[in-house]
């Protein structure tokens, strides 16, 4: 069924309310206790990973200050009365999955929107919507792409403004939940629950994760969220640690915390308890892919935890004794960010795919974020002061004007600082593909070989982006670029970005720096949290970021998008 804008604007406000009655107590329930007792559905309801003829449902049910499973049915129907049911079950939410219940409610048609709903006895849940995906005939695709929502750092505005939008899907590519601790919110009253670092203390991480989790499903507008359109997620590093990789993480100490491997499968057993997504055998295993018709094929990513070696440090490349060895590491042929087994599947359902458009849903910036060694130096001095800040400015600034200048024309000191053997380029973020370099270069050129259309997601930075995904010629020595696709990347729901981190310079600063620096950046925002909405049709693939002006207050505005936030891709020439 198809909604109108006045449906959709109806079905929100109702829902809203409901959930706000259900989150108070204050629905009618049956009187007493034992038996009778009410359940609640304290966390809304949400759906996600769609197929064609199915969606994961989910929940989470309890009877208050009793541990006892609770069955319930779930019903899915083409209205929100549920007079034509077209599939029905029931599902337990018992204590093993800390009272979460998600059940693949099957027998679906295409491209269709559904209600749902789960029943405890006679009390209801939420309602939720969602949609399965669509037909061979679809003629576009519209997403809600997300990323690192902290909570202590502002209110969820964001997941209720794209509520509002037409996106048909929900994308979420990671950091759903932060393991800070966060005693000191930015926001009163949204500190974090446990008022420690989730998982630090041996024993405790399954519980924690569990909590966490549950605090960031009580926000207003991510229940709003979840049950308005199903989601598509996997996980980034925060739902772990901080930097984390299949060995361990920068945040994490054995010796205090204990096994790496302990605190990892708590983390992964939390978020399959908590998230709407298609639990397999193996839980550690989240690459899956989704077929939107022709239009594209959805492959999503685990480039934090199944595959991923140990990052290479700034501090190992430039300190003399460190660097040979920090060196042939970064650019070893066999480094690895997904692992030989998601990379070959990958390529495979890549190679499989007779979709228009390829897309990558994934953590961190696959393109290219390179800076000269001087501009690095300078971006990560020391001395915050405004004489060593005022330094910085004019090093980078030197660049991007010998960077302008043509060849011919360079003084000396211009030529040294374009000559790549003098002032070598290196990525500005190693936790990035950029800290990958030559798995990112076997990547591309297979997907080239393969004549395929490559559109990335990424998210991690906390700031939004479109860049150039460019073959340099690393493996075969040629010095053409290639290029091979675009990279969109989501800003922040909440973290902060790059404002924070370089508190001496404007946001305008950092965006001409950047701009002017990185080779393959097309545009950038330094400093606003938002969303970003994809678009795709058979001849393009369109993000339009949407950005709101606070996410510290409890009320905001959207702000005025201007041309240059939606950037698009398209096919020269079109499929016929």
């Amino acid at each position: 069924m198809t909604l109108t804008s006045q449906d959709r604007r109806e079905f929100i406000i109702k829902l809203s309310s409901w959930s706000a009655l259900m989150s108070t107590g204050t629905v009618l329930s049956a009187c007493g206790g034992g038996d009778d007792a009410r359940a609640d559905f304290l966390y809304g309801v949400a759906s996600g990973d769609p197929l064609s003829d199915r969606v994961v449902l989910w929940t989470h049910a309890k009877f208050p200050g009793d541990n006892r499973d609770v069955t319930l049915n779930y019903e899915v129907a083409t209205d929100n009365a549920f007079i034509n049911r077209v599939s029905s079950g029931v599902v337990v939410a018992s204590a093993s999955s800390n009272f979460t219940a998600k059940v693949d409610a099957t027998g679906l048609q295409a491209g269709q929107s559904y209600f749902y709903r789960f029943m405890a006895g006679a009390i209801s849940s939420p309602v939720g919507k969602t949609r399965t995906l669509p037909s061979s005939t679809v003629t576009e695709v519209k997403f809600a792409v997300f990323s690192c929502s902290n909570y202590p750092d502002g209110n969820f505005h964001v997941y209720g403004e794209a509520v509002k939008s037409d996106a048909q899907y929900a994308i979420h590519l990671g950091d759903y939940i932060y393991e800070h601790a966060n005693a000191n919110p930015a926001v009163a009253g949204r500190a974090h629950l446990p008022n420690r670092e989730v998982g630090s203390v041996p024993g405790t991480a399954l519980d924690d994760y569990r909590t966490r989790h549950a605090q960031y499903k009580s926000d207003p507008h991510l229940k709003v969220l979840h049950a308005s359109m199903p989601m598509i997620a996997v996980w980034d590093d925060h739902e772990s640690a901080n930097d984390g990789n299949k060995d361990g993480a920068q945040a994490h100490q054995d010796a205090a915390e204990g096994t790496w491997a302990a605190r990892k499968t708590a983390a992964i057993q939390a978020w399959h308890e908590w998230m709407p997504v298609r639990t397999g055998s193996d839980k550690s295993v989240i690459y899956r892919s989704f077929n939107f018709g022709s239009i594209l094929s959805l492959h999503m990513l685990d480039t934090r935890l199944i595959g991923r070696e140990s990052q290479v440090t700034f501090a190992e490349l430039l300190n003399p004794a460190t660097q040979a060895a920090a060196q042939n590491t970064l650019f070893s042929p066999t480094r690895q960010i997904l692992g030989s087994i998601q990379q070959a599947w990958l390529l495979g359902q890549i190679g499989a795919s007779n979709a228009i458009w390829q897309v990558l849903g994934q953590q961190v910036l696959m393109a290219r974020m390179e800076f000269p060694l001087t501009a690095l130096q300078a971006l990560n001095a020391p001395s915050s002061d405004p004489v060593a800040v005022a330094a910085g400015v004019q090093s980078i600034t030197d660049y991007i004007v010998a960077k302008n200048t043509p060849p011919a024309s360079r003084t000396p000191v211009q030529v040294a600082l374009m000559n790549t053997a003098v002032n070598p380029k290196l990525g500005y973020n190693l936790d990035a593909w950029d800290g990958y370099p030559v798995a990112r270069e076997i990547l591309l050129a297979q997907v080239l070989a393969a004549n395929k259309k490559l559109v990335t997601l990424a998210g991690d930075t906390h700031n939004a982006w479109h860049s150039d995904l460019t073959l340099k010629g690393l493996l075969s020595g040629s010095q053409a670029d290639v290029k091979v696709g675009e990279e969109f990347a989501a800003p922040a729901v909440t973290s902060n970005g790059l404002e924070y981190y370089f508190p001496t310079l404007q946001p305008s600063q950092i965006k001409q720096i950047f701009e002017g620096v990185v080779d393959d950046l097309n545009w950038m925002d330094p400093s606003r949290r938002g969303y970003l909405k994809m678009s795709f049709t058979q001849t393009a693939a369109t993000g339009e970021w949407v950005f709101i002006n606070s996410v510290k207050n409890t009320s905001y505005t959207v702000d005025a998008p201007t041309a240059s936030e939606t950037r698009t891709y398209r096919l020269s020439p079109a499929p016929v």
